[in-house]
């Protein structure tokens, strides 16, 4: 019955987020619903910059990053213990128009918050925050 309920608040905080009605809020949601990769060459301080999986980048040993789905289906990429990509799944939400709530299902570390700075066509500056 826990569970039922969790699942249910989550479903509602979900529709929340994707449901508001502020246009700009909106589009900025939407925009977000790709891959981005960490593009560590253009980070300033503690804000990351991420571009489109499709962006040329320069020669790198690997590049982390995430994915974010329409539905609130986020996967993180990580560099894999082999050197490849491995990907957790978990899930996003909005807390509001420039913070993001990201969940890991497998729970390896603890919920953390995305502070959007800046998201362009081709660029999304973020800054994590930690619980």
């Amino acid at each position: 019955m826990r569970l039922f309920t969790l699942l249910c608040s989550l479903s509602v905080l979900l529709l929340a987020a994707t449901c508001n009605n502020d246009p700009k809020t909106a589009t900025q949601l939407k925009q977000l619903e790709r891959t981005w990769l960490h593009a560590h060459e253009e980070d300033q301080g503690d804000v990351r910059v991420y571009r489109p999986n499709t962006y040329a980048f320069p020669p790198s040993r690997g590049r982390t990053g995430f994915a974010f789905d329409h539905n609130g289906l986020f996967t993180q990429y990580d560099i894999a213990p082999t050197d490849g990509i491995e990907g957790r799944k978990g899930r996003w939400s909005a807390l509001n128009d420039h913070s993001l709530r990201i969940t890991l299902d497998d729970k390896k570390e603890p919920d953390y918050t995305l502070e959007i700075v800046s998201l362009e066509n081709d660029m999304l500056k973020v800054r994590r925050v930690e619980p």
